[in-house]
């Protein structure tokens, strides 16, 4: 994705929208740009003050400590030095107490190739941690959690089966164990970074094509998303922008829709708007309902500040009334939805009136009914606001007032968004959002934007391992050819839950339907039980300290940049 859209069409204006602008944003966000995040060319240097990555940033303590306070955040802890038996410096997290010794894990790192100041990095299984990981694959198939259990317990550090448990532990509502194992994971992960290889610079690349990359990245997003429930949003935004970072062009899990939302959460209003001025010429980010509709928030946010200059403050207040309307004008299906959300009656003139009707819903392409479903349901909370509702409500009049006066601007977005015409296009072209939109959609587990989610994702095996993996993937090992298992029918939601817990079955007869519920319960139940009677004892079962013999010969007790 999100090599959005490349202006290959010409843009006049705010105003001028082609005919076939969906089929573009279709056609662009799956085709690399060459986006570079460098601190060179032209904007390099406001471009490095919007998404440039610093270590401190990267550690959730220092966000909490600005708002708290560092007594209330560290409160009587013990010195670090504590953990020096295995501490090694690192910037995303720091090892534990309850953690097992840190040994061998069998993942390192290897530089590939460096081109035009781009390294290009990639992480290694060892022999012995492939055989691990097809162990974690027949324990997914086995039908049984408690194997999965069991091969964390030999193998503490083992990403896959932490990133699965991690997503038990958050259905069950323990997020502080999900949060940890997911820490383990990030902490085996950077122990194993290869020297030249940086969290900051914005040139370190990893392919998300090759298997043994995509776990980091999962690691990062779901990490990035407990920090912000957690109300970290500064610490998550730099994660966004890490992750963006790591794959800038191809952009895999899509962090361009997400990171409008992170800057808003943090107020960074500016940083914002920097990004869209940065990226619109190359990308048309107006083209995309949270970009359209965050810029404008954006706009009224800054007019509402205090101690500024009265002309200062209309200028950026008709700025915001603008791009608000034209946003609304553009994605007309945006408003109903986000009302009701937000618990909203709107008025009787709305309501009744065709261009914000039933008919704005269901006219919608299904590619940008899934990216109004995915942004609604993601921010509708930050316009729940009094000041942004009132201001909100005026711009929805003027827009109608514009519309009933067949605003030009009206007349050519109607056309562009006509369903027949876009029929007509993208049955030549196009049949859905890219996959790694999809994939978005699914981890981020918006039900508004999960429920709109194609067949042909829904009715498809996803693994919260590996959910919607590429389908050009660069493998460098592959599994032993096991005895062949029938295709399934299941549903996205039925095998979400089977690949947590394999005994999970949806397939039922509705006199079943109780009593499944009930097994699934009783499993989740025992296989917590499992995990915590294995994190408490499992430091007993640690295997013999190699000091001199670590996964990564490069890496030392020095951190790097």
């Amino acid at each position: 994705m999100l090599s959005l859209i490349q202006n290959s069409f010409s843009v006049g204006s705010q105003n001028a929208v082609a005919d076939d602008n969906i089929d573009v944003l279709l056609e662009n966000l799956e085709q690399p740009n060459g986006l570079s995040l460098q601190n060179e060319d032209c904007g390099g240097s406001d471009r490095r003050s919007v998404l440039h990555v610093e270590h401190r940033n990267l550690n959730s303590e220092t966000e909490l400590k600005r708002y708290f306070g560092a007594r209330a955040v560290l409160g009587d802890q013990r010195p670090r030095h504590r953990n020096r038996q295995f501490h090694r410096s690192t910037w995303m997290t720091s090892p534990k107490d309850s953690w097992p010794r840190f040994s061998r894990t069998g993942i390192s790192m290897t530089l590939l190739q460096s081109k035009d100041g781009i390294q290009y990095f990639t992480f290694e299984h060892s022999r012995d941690y492939q055989q691990v990981q097809f162990k974690f694959l027949d324990a997914v198939e086995s039908m049984d959690p408690n194997n999965i259990v069991a091969l964390l317990q030999l193998n503490p550090y083992h990403i896959d089966s932490l990133l699965q448990l991690s997503d038990v532990c958050r259905i069950q509502e323990d997020q502080e164990m999900a949060r940890d194992l997911i820490e383990r994971a990030l902490y085996s992960f950077e122990c194993a970074f290869h020297p030249l290889f940086s969290l900051t610079s914005g040139t370190s690349r990893l392919d998300y094509l090759r298997p043994e990359n995509r776990a980091f990245y999962l690691a990062l997003y779901k990490h990035m998303m407990f920090l912000e429930k957690r109300g970290c949003p500064r610490t998550a935004l730099e994660y966004c922008k890490l992750i963006l970072s790591l794959d800038p062009d191809s952009d895999p899990l899509c962090m361009l829709l997400l990171i409008d939302f992170l800057m808003l959460r943090f107020r960074e209003y500016q940083s914002l708007l920097q990004l869209y001025q940065d990226l619109e010429e190359q990308r048309n980010l107006s083209q995309l309902p949270n970009f359209a509709f965050s810029t404008a928030l954006c706009h009224f946010h800054l007019s509402q500040q205090e101690d500024m200059d009265p002309e200062e403050r209309d200028t950026l207040r008709c700025k915001a009334d603008q791009m608000l309307q034209n946003a609304l004008i553009m994605f007309p299906g945006v408003l109903m939805p986000l009302l009701d959300l937000c618990t909203v009656q709107p008025d009787a003139s709305v309501t009744s009136h065709a261009f914000f009707g039933p008919k704005s819903q269901i006219s919608q392409p299904p590619a940008l009914a899934e990216l109004t479903a995915l942004y609604v349901g993601r921010t509708y909370n930050v316009w729940r606001e009094a000041a942004v509702m009132l201001w909100l409500e005026e711009s929805v009049q003027e827009v109608l007032r514009r519309v009933d006066a067949k605003d030009p601007l009206v007349m050519d977005c109607q056309n562009n968004f006509n369903w027949e015409i876009f029929r007509k296009l993208r049955k030549q072209r196009y049949q859905s959002a890219p996959r790694n939109i999809h994939r978005h959609i699914l981890l981020s587990e918006i039900k508004e934007a999960t429920s709109s989610l194609p067949l042909e994702v829904t009715t498809q095996p996803v693994m919260g391992f590996d959910p919607l993996p590429p389908l050009d993937s660069v493998i460098s090992y592959t599994r032993p050819e096991r005895q062949h298992v029938g295709a399934s029918n299941e549903s996205t939601l039925s095998l979400f839950f089977r690949s947590l817990l394999p005994n999970f079955n949806l397939q039922e007869d509705d006199m079943e339907v109780a009593r499944a519920g009930q097994e699934l319960n009783q499993e989740v139940n025992r296989l917590m039980v499992a995990m915590r009677d294995m994190l408490a004892n499992i430091r007993f079962q640690e295997p013999p300290r190699e000091d001199n013999q670590e996964d990564n010969p490069y890496r030392d007790e020095d951190e790097w940049d």
